[in-house]
C-alpha cells in the first residue's frame, strides 16, 4: 500500500482516499481525526409525544421510539424480534410540528446524534446516566389516521406496513391518453 506523508508527519494511505493521490491533502487529516455521532432509526411512537417549553420560549418534544431488531436464534433456528426503545428530544418549531401531527403507535424516522447526560439523583442516592437521541430531522411516516403500522412495538415486523404521506400526490401525469385521433399504429405520438 503506497502511503504520502502530510503535514505534521500523519501518513494517509491513497488507497483509502477517493481522490487522486497527487492532489493536495490539507484537510484530510482534520477529517480524520474528528469523531462521527450519526444516527438514523425508523420505529413506532410509544406514547404521545410531550411537549414543553424552556424559559427563553424555545419548544422542546420528548419522544419514545421503539425499534425492533431481528436476530437468529441459535437453538430454535427461527427469527427473533427485539424491541429497543430510545429517548428523542425534538428542539423548536419541528418539535411543536411533532406534538401537534404525531401521536402513540405513528411510525417515524429520525436522523440526529446521541447524547450522553449525567445527573445527581433527587433521593440523593447517587448519579443517573441516559443516553438520548437530539433529533436533527424527524420524518413522518403513515398516515395520521391510519398510524401506519400498528403500534405497541410487541413484533410481528410491521405487517402491511404501506408508506403513505399526508401530502396528497399529483397523479396527473399517470391519467390515460386520449384514445383515436386518426393516424396509423406506426404514427410517433408526439
Amino acid at each position: 500500500m503506497r502511503e504520502r506523508a502530510l503535514p505534521g508527519g500523519e501518513v494517509a494511505p491513497s488507497s483509502l482516499l477517493d481522490w487522486d493521490s497527487t492532489n493536495d491533502f490539507k484537510g484530510v487529516s482534520v477529517l480524520a481525526a474528528s469523531n462521527v455521532n450519526v444516527v438514523v432509526v425508523t420505529g413506532n411512537l410509544t406514547r404521545d409525544p410531550e411537549l414543553r417549553h424552556t424559559g427563553g420560549g424555545t419548544a422542546v418534544c420528548d419522544l419514545r421510539i421503539a425499534v425492533n431488531s431481528r436476530r437468529k436464534d441459535g437453538q430454535s433456528g427461527e427469527w427473533v424480534d427485539k424491541a429497543n426503545y430510545f429517548d428523542v428530544v425534538v428542539w423548536g418549531a419541528q418539535g411543536e410540528n411533532c406534538a401537534n401531527y404525531l401521536s402513540k403507535g405513528r411510525p417515524v424516522a429520525i436522523e440526529g446524534r446521541l447524547d450522553w447526560r449525567e445527573w445527581e439523583a433527587k433521593d440523593g442516592s447517587g448519579k443517573r446516566q441516559a443516553v438520548q437521541i437530539i433529533a436533527n430531522t424527524v420524518q413522518f411516516l403513515g398516515s395520521r389516521d391510519g398510524g401506519g403500522g400498528g403500534g405497541n412495538g410487541n413484533g410481528g415486523g410491521g405487517g402491511g406496513f404501506t408508506p403513505q404521506s399526508d401530502v396528497p400526490a399529483d397523479n396527473s401525469d399517470f391519467e390515460a391518453a386520449p384514445t383515436g385521433g386518426g393516424g396509423s399504429e406506426d404514427d410517433i405520438p408526439f
